[in-house]
């Protein structure tokens, strides 16, 4: 896998706390200048280039406009927008000014958006359309510290007057203008810069309340890149697609953090809807995405298989049979015979390559998932694929990542080992602390919350687990959502929604059952996989609504629970199970901007749903409640959803009982 004729150049420059991102920027664009590119944009189809020299010049033209505008060193930026060379630009400016970022995801909530920019004391804020610039135009008055609104896109901006709005093509127009009169300005600042000033301002994803803001500075970032780069080397000519929200860590830690030190080449997709053409056409040699993303990868070779004629669906079935044979040897350490080395190179050939090649995935070196956890299921499938899919674990507080799995050590049920600098160990309590150079300085506003994050020198992460007889550390689930099970072992619900979602029929599922006589589950059908399922019956169905609760639909949902059942201990196993109306969603504050279950505004929002899952005498349940779109406004929603039982109730605690700790859990 590793190439060892190559340079990883990250791993020749010395990290110490006179470095700065911009510094970084400027030595590594110097040292390419216009020999190599930087990033490529697809626009209107055709894929447009910008060598490092470009990269700098755009860099050093908004820096010194921001700085014509007023910015000045520990002033915050507020960003916002798809990935774009525009927005890694005017992030990178923005740290040569010694400014903060502060990214926001593209389709939050205006409440949500109020509340960082208020927060973070945001004087500028960057925009990439006019979609984004009402955003930010509705909330203002209540955050009073904007300045400028600043703006990328032209279309649709003409008739825009407002004094306090201003293209990006403008601010470089200015920026250019300085640089002419002060030819040292732009190397003035960059070199005023420290290693231990702060560079990003990042808000956490807010799983029980309000988000909080976690200060990383240019020493965390870099840090962090290096030694995430001492386990797998990146080269300056991988190829590396930025298609995930800058907002989010992970995307940070590989575009930011690894791009510039490693120096590859970023790649910007046409649109959000295009990423999976756009990769293909790439097929970049990292990728790093979410479960959800890897998840939906899985459901589109799933659809395909189904939809395949009889021929090619044995041919992936044998094939499949064959790479989890491989995969099941590496897992175990173990070499393949050679009747399984031949039989595998001609899975390759068959049935491997064309799929892989089908998701862009034909030249990847190096695959991570990170950010919650991905079910055994799914690891065992993409390394069936021969796709080195890893496991990261980490945090927005330690820079991205503290444990990874290594080439030759893959554990599904583990996370890996720490990277180097980093120490783990487990509390007392099962908690999982770490302690690193890349451990942030700090929330944002709130020393209770940091003293408690970093008490006895150690970053206190919430997340329980334990380290096994390998070193690899296994994570069990966030403390809070561990439940209890009635024979009183701890069990985590992820694990059981992790396997629900290899199913293609199932998009998201939260299980519920923290010391309650039994365990139950929500269901979200995926609409579209489950609708073409639907159709080759001839199954009428006009909404996502109607088609949930269809008596075959709810058929197949159980025979996919009853499958993972079978894996699971007795008192784990899902008992009732009722499929919900529509898909849980983050405008409605269900699931994080990272998809990850908000489970305690479930428990309060389907609090009659849960009691009714208790009740063994109700098989219905009526509901109303609201849905909230992107712009705000709400719509209500009334729907009867049906209650299955799919395995006998065990002993339980009278109706009334089971309400009450229902009602408790929604109070916590």
């Amino acid at each position: 896998m590793r190439r060892a004729d190559k340079r990883c150049r990250a791993l020749e420059i010395e990290i110490t706390k006179d470095l700065t991102i911009p510094r970084q920027l400027v030595r590594t664009a110097r040292e390419y200048g216009d020999r190599k590119v930087a990033m490529r944009e697809k626009e209107f189809g055709i894929w447009r280039s910008y060598t490092w020299a470009d990269y700098l010049e755009r860099v050093k033209a908004l820096a010194l406009g921001f700085h014509h505008l007023g910015l000045r060193q520990g002033d915050k930026v507020a960003l916002i927008g798809d990935n774009r060379p525009e927005g890694l630009w005017a992030e990178m400016a923005t740290l040569c000014v010694g400014g903060v970022a502060v990214w926001l995801y593209q389709d939050s909530l205006p409440d949500e958006i109020a509340y960082i920019l208020d927060h973070s004391d945001a004087r500028f804020v960057i925009c990439e359309t006019q979609e984004e610039v009402d955003k930010i135009l509705a909330v203002r008055d209540r955050c009073p510290k904007i300045e400028w609104i600043l703006w990328d896109d032209p279309k649709g901006m003409r008739s825009y007057q407002d004094p306090m709005l201003m293209p990006l093509t403008e601010v470089m127009r200015l920026g250019r203008e300085v640089g002419q009169k002060h030819p040292n300005l732009f190397d003035e600042m960059v070199a005023r810069g420290h290693g231990d000033d702060i560079a990003l301002l990042f808000y956490t994803s807010g799983t029980t309340g309000k988000p909080k803001g976690a200060l990383l500075s240019h020493y965390n970032l870099l840090k962090m890149g290096q030694n995430l780069m001492r386990v797998d080397p990146y080269y300056e000519d991988d190829e590396y697609v930025s298609f995930l929200p800058f907002a989010w860590i992970g995307e940070q830690m590989m575009s930011v953090s690894s791009g510039i030190l490693a120096g590859f080449t970023l790649n910007f997709p046409e649109e959000p809807e295009t990423v999976w053409h756009d990769l293909r056409e790439i097929a970049p040699h990292i990728i790093f995405s979410p479960p959800r993303v890897w998840e939906q990868m899985v459901r589109t070779i799933q659809v395909m298989h189904t939809d395949s004629t009889w021929l090619k669906r044995k041919i992936f079935e044998w094939g499949m049979t064959v790479g989890y044979r491989l995969a099941d040897r590496k897992f175990a350490r173990q070499q393949p015979t050679p009747v399984e080395r031949a039989l595998g190179w001609l899975a390759y050939w068959l049935v491997f390559r064309p799929v892989r090649d089908r998701l862009g995935l034909a030249r990847v070196r190096y695959a991570y998932t990170g950010g919650a956890a991905m079910g055994p299921d799914h690891f065992r499938f993409y390394h069936a694929l021969g796709v080195n899919l890893k496991q990261i674990y980490g945090q927005t507080e330690i820079a991205g990542i503290s444990v990874l799995h290594r080439d030759d050590d893959i554990k599904f049920d583990t996370v890996g080992k720490p990277i180097p600098e980093t120490e783990i160990r487990i509390s007392p309590e099962g908690e999982i602390l770490a302690r690193s150079p890349c451990v942030f300085r700090g929330y944002y506003k709130n020393p209770e919350a940091t003293a408690e994050a970093l008490r006895d020198g150690w970053l206190h992460s919430g997340d329980r687990g334990f380290i096994d007889e390998d070193g690899h550390l296994v994570v069990f689930d966030r403390s809070k959502d561990v439940m209890t099970l009635r024979d009183g072992r701890p069990f985590s619900p992820q694990y059981i929604e992790t396997r629900l979602k290899f199913s293609p029929y199932i998009k998201d599922a939260w299980v519920i059952g923290h010391e309650l006589p039994y365990v139950t589950a929500v269901i979200c059908i995926d609409y579209h996989v489950v609708g073409r399922w639907a159709e080759a019956r001839r199954i009428p169905y006009t909404s996502y609504q109607e088609l949930s609760q269809k008596p075959e639909v709810y058929e197949l949902v159980a025979a996919q629970i009853r499958r993972v059942n079978t894996s699971l201990p007795e008192p784990a196993r899902i008992v009732r199970f009722v499929n919900l109306f529509k898909e849980f969603d983050a405008d409605d504050q269900e699931l994080t901007r990272t998809r990850k279950l908000r489970r305690a505004f479930l428990m309060q929002r389907y609090q009659p749903i849960v009691q009714a899952l208790y009740d063994p005498s109700v098989h219905e349940v009526h509901f109303e409640t609201t849905i909230t779109y992107e712009d705000g406004t709400v719509n209500e929603i009334r729907a009867d959803l049906r209650i299955v039982d799919l395995e006998p109730i065990p002993a339980w605690t009278p109706a009334e009982g089971v309400r009450a700790l229902v009602s408790q859990e929604a109070e916590k």
